[in-house]
């Protein structure tokens, strides 16, 4: 009874109520914006909330959580630019119903599913913490590694062209090595500058390559009739929901394990479910890529599944599961509790506030994502002549404003002009952006993972075999490279 009454004690207190729901409406429009992340959201709320009681500081930052990770497809469906790397996959077939007039069903489909991955997040933190918080502790390096690898082979295979996804995920790496090393404090692709000296932030790299270049391409088709959107239907016809809701579990279940891995988040289990609903699903109303269906099901729900998987690490291990979990630790310790395994056993009543606060944060995501899509879908209606130069003008700010350096407008308009050359000849930007996320923690952990074999590259390949996790990796890896070969079942071309 008593974690019941904890459970429900952001639902009975009418402030808490009030928190949860300004954070959550808050997060929804933080998050459509490119360059205004949900972990800048929190860290800046954090700065609030030092002399606020926990569960009002907490309640406060579950809803921003919660409202910004869905946000972020908003502007993916109705612009092309994700507002979080978390939105990447859900742009690639967002867009294309939105172009086709569709753009208020894809953004309640949307809605929709990304609650529905929501609870199933949260109900894996409330009932399977320790069992999932166990797996992810058993990860070591070299599975890191293979997971980095394993994420950005999966978009070069999203993206059509293998080669060309594949060295453009590779552009992002070398862009995210990029500064000081990690290790030795030595300069890397610096050129002896010190405004090098601190890397490129990836959100820059994200704006550039997705808000600018695609204004400047949407500017090359100004004389193009903008897309009328009649929002006829907001919400989805439950045979929809009956269809998907199988792929929603499985995307759900994905975005959960990957979410408790420290380190790893909403993009790369988004993007994990979308190649598992792309590889899955036999038959296609429409071809993925072009508008389909499924291709927002499986990543909404997928990300904000990782939500409550986020937080299993942190709340039993003291790990971070993302950014955003590493900022709200900082917030815990302010107010003078330690996460880890004696969290859950001297303050119980905190899990259980947190489970109820992260509860009441998705049902005002429900209500707050399906209301106001009427108006938020006439961006597209807008001019171009108007949108496209307001939109560059967004980026600059929000460039800006993520770490107030004017060298990252410098680069943000760079990768803004390298990726409308990209898009123009057929190479996919976002392996790029997720080759800067990914590339620091692959050099990271492959370092940690040779030290640990002292060196020896036999030891470091050894160890593969002998340990189940890293031998499933790397089974998956190569029949990832295998599945690209025109030896593969189905893949040789007809002479």
């Amino acid at each position: 009874m008593a974690d019941m009454a904890n459970f429900f004690l952001a639902w009975l207190d009418p402030w808490l109520l009030l928190l949860t729901a300004a954070g959550t409406f808050a997060g929804i429009y933080i998050g459509a914006i490119p360059g205004l992340s949900v972990t800048m959201a929190a860290s800046i709320l954090i700065s609030f909330t030092f002399k606020w009681e926990v569960n009002e500081a907490l309640a406060l930052i579950a809803g921003v959580f919660v409202g910004g990770v869905y946000g972020g497809s908003r502007t993916a469906i109705l612009l092309n630019i994700p507002g979080a790397p978390s939105a990447i996959a859900t742009a690639l077939d967002g867009y294309p119903l939105a172009k086709k007039g569709l753009a208020g069903e894809a953004i309640g489909l949307t809605t929709l599913m990304s609650v529905l991955g929501g609870f199933i997040g949260i109900l894996a933190l409330a009932l399977l913490a320790p069992p999932i918080s166990a797996l992810a502790l058993s990860f070591q390096s070299r599975d890191y590694l293979l997971l980095g690898l394993i994420g950005i082979l999966l978009v070069g295979t999203l993206s059509g062209d293998f080669a060309k996804g594949a060295f453009a995920g590779a552009l992002g790496v070398l862009i995210g090595m990029v500064g000081l090393d990690p290790m030795t404090a030595e300069g890397r692709f610096t050129f002896g500058t010190i405004t090098l000296m601190g890397g490129i932030h990836y959100v820059v790299a994200m704006i550039g390559f997705f808000g600018v270049a695609e204004a400047l391409i949407q500017i090359r088709q100004i004389d193009t009739a903008a897309v009328r959107q009649t929002v006829s239907r907001v919400i989805p016809p439950w045979g929809d929901v009956k269809r998907y809701l199988g792929l929603a579990l499985r995307s759900s279940g994905i975005g959960t394990i990957i979410g408790a891995l420290p380190g790893t988040g909403g993009d790369i289990a988004a993007l994990l479910a979308y190649d598992q609903a792309r590889r899955s699903t036999k038959n296609p109303e429409v071809p993925f890529g072009e508008g389909a269906k499924e291709g927002l099901v499986a990543p909404e729900a997928a990300n904000n599944a990782a939500v409550g998987g986020a937080f299993i690490p942190m709340l039993t291990l003291g790990i971070p599961g993302d950014a955003v979990t590493a900022v709200i630790i900082g917030a815990l310790f302010i107010h003078g509790l330690k996460p880890g395994p004696l969290l859950l056993t001297d303050t119980p009543h905190l899990f259980w506030f947190l489970v109820g606060a992260l509860t009441l944060a998705n049902i005002f995501l429900l209500i707050f994502g399906l209301t106001g899509i009427r108006v938020f879908t006439k961006i597209v209606e807008c001019p171009k002549a108007i949108l496209m130069p307001l939109i560059i003008v967004l980026s600059v700010v929000g460039a800006y404003a993520i770490q107030n350096n004017p060298a990252d407008i410098y680069w943000m308009l760079a990768f803004g002009v390298l990726g409308y050359f990209m898009k123009l000849y057929g190479y996919p930007v976002a392996p790029v952006i997720l080759g800067v996320i990914l590339g620091p923690m692959m050099d990271e952990n492959y370092r940690r993972a040779m030290i640990g074999a002292r060196g020896d590259p036999l030891v470091f390949l050894a160890d593969f075999a002998t340990h189940p996790i890293s031998l499933v990796l790397t089974v998956g890896f190569l029949l990832m490279l295998a599945s690209q070969t025109p030896l593969w079942p189905g893949r040789r071309r007809p002479r």
